[in-house]
């Protein structure tokens, strides 16, 4: 990461917008106050920003006062967003992103944020990671954006982060590289963040985890339908990769899941279709073909089926 470690304080904006995730705010919050505590000394300053606002609403209705996004030169500037990042269309936001991005500030989004850096056309080139449920609409709106499933990226002049808790190991990876080993495990220990998971963790707990099975041969059939959602496999080709036959494999969904082979994948995609048509601006008909169904009336006919209303109900 390109910054003058050296420099004290090193100056770190948090660029809110309405409706910000506060678990996210916290988890960036807490470690510089807790390194400044223990150095004795303002190793960090943050001061909290907005564009046009002197007051920002978090997700949970704190109210968090606020600076103008050019009221500082910062070393670091951070955009943390919440809730449904598309809606965010502000032309005065885009435009200070931007102008940060030109100037020596590195420019970084969290949880959502990475969405709007990349709505400003400010991630082409660079390696990013997102909050996991606004990576599809992502992937269908930029393809060509080098998308992770990360925790946290570092990249040049960029830095994305999936949000949550992992805020906690982004600063802990920050603090390191700018104090040293030691003092960040020393700030780490303060609040009782011993498990530090490192920057390519996955953002969501293993198959195992999730779904509460351990049978390596649904394992394998599920794998393999979430890596084939917009071409969906057949049953053969699902048995061929859990190795055992079709019978077996639909005997062991019903007994563990409850649903068959069948059931379950166009489970999988029709989720996937509601999470798009939630926060993406795809049409019926895009979210119908990016996840496997053959056309708009059959998709709208399973949709409905499983969620009691038809895809149009859904957009927010």
């Amino acid at each position: 990461m390109d910054s003058n470690s050296k420099k004290n304080p090193y100056s770190i904006g948090l660029l809110l917008t309405e409706g910000f995730a506060l678990m996210s705010y916290a988890s960036l919050v807490e470690p510089i106050r807790a390194a400044n505590l223990l150095a004795g000394k303002e190793l960090y300053k943050i001061t909290d920003i907005a564009v046009q606002s002197s007051r920002i609403k978090s997700s949970s209705g704190a109210i968090i006062p606020t600076k103008d996004a050019t009221s500082d030169v910062f070393d670091l500037v951070l955009v943390i967003t919440g809730g449904d990042p598309k809606k965010i269309e502000s032309t005065a936001l885009f435009d200070t992103l931007r102008r940060l991005s030109r100037s020596k500030t590195i420019v970084g989004g969290i949880s959502g944020g990475p969405y709007l850096l990349a709505a400003a056309g400010l991630m082409h080139g660079y390696r990013m990671t997102v909050h996991w449920e606004h990576a599809p609409a992502m992937q269908e709106r930029w393809p060509e954006l080098l998308l992770e499933r990360s925790l946290y990226i570092f990249d040049r002049k960029r830095v994305t982060c999936a949000g949550g808790t992992a805020p906690l190991d982004l600063m802990h990876s920050l603090i390191t590289e700018h104090h040293g080993h030691s003092f960040a495990r020393k700030v780490s220990d303060w609040f009782m963040h011993t498990d530090f998971r490192p920057a390519a963790g996955p953002q969501r707990a293993g198959l195992v985890e999730r779904i509460g099975v351990t049978d390596q041969a649904i394992l394998n059939a599920i794998e393999a339908m979430e890596n084939h959602i917009s071409d969906p496999l057949n049953l053969q080709d699902l048995s061929r990769i859990a190795q055992v036959g079709e019978r077996q494999l639909n005997r062991l969904f019903k007994n563990k899941l409850n649903i068959s082979t069948m059931g379950y994948y166009r489970g999988l995609r029709l989720d996937l279709a509601q999470n798009l048509l939630r926060n993406s601006s795809l049409s019926v008909t895009e979210i119908s073909l990016a996840t496997g169904f053959s056309g708009s009336a059959h998709f709208s006919s399973c949709y409905s089926q499983k969620f009691g209303g038809p895809p149009s109900s859904q957009r927010r």
